[in-house]
């Protein structure tokens, strides 16, 4: 987490309280207003008007970030009775919860890279699941990445584990051992 600074944007955390079947969630309404926003989003196959339909919901309801300066946002949140930062726990009086720039763009791209992510929330992933250091090392734009291993029993699959600190984590398939460098 970052600290807070005035001038500098960053990526806030963020909570949307608005219902899940709300027209126009907060990830919409400020990519409309012109912020970048990120929201983990899975696929759900859902029935409408008697028929099947693939969409596109957020992994965690409420959860969104958004890139840019405090000064910028405090407005919005101010006049959003449904929007509000999320604030770290044991921090100092209403201080904002923010993700580094180079952690929020690693997970980024990480999604991107991905057909299906596979999004998980830290509470999930139990200390016998959690495994040592890693570094990628492959062709490629996650040459460099680096997380824990995670064993799924039964999988003789190798498996990373991207976090955003404290928030949520990505599962990464490897596609070849010798791709992993123990740190």
């Amino acid at each position: 987490m970052d600290a807070i600074t005035e001038q500098q944007s960053q990526w806030f955390a963020m909570r949307d309280l608005k219902r899940a079947n709300a027209k126009n969630p907060a990830y919409k309404q400020l990519a409309a207003d012109g912020f970048q926003v990120f929201t983990p989003m899975k696929t759900q196959i859902s029935v409408r008007s008697g028929r099947r339909v693939r969409e596109e919901i957020p992994f965690i309801r409420d959860l969104l970030f958004v890139f840019t300066t405090r000064d910028r946002l405090d407005p919005v949140v101010a006049r959003t009775d449904t929007l509000q930062y999320r604030f770290i726990k044991g921090g100092s009086y209403c201080e904002p919860m923010t993700v580094r720039s180079a952690d929020m763009h690693r997970f980024i791209t990480a999604v991107s890279l991905m057909q299906q992510p596979n999004y998980v929330a830290l509470s999930e992933i139990t200390p016998q699941m959690y495994g040592r250091s890693v570094r990628l090392v492959c062709p490629g734009p996650m040459d460099g990445y680096e997380g824990h291993l995670v064993s799924v029993r039964g999988s003789a699959k190798k498996r990373i584990l991207l976090e955003i600190p404290g928030l949520l984590g990505l599962i990464i398939e490897v596609a070849s051992p010798d791709y992993l460098q123990l740190l």
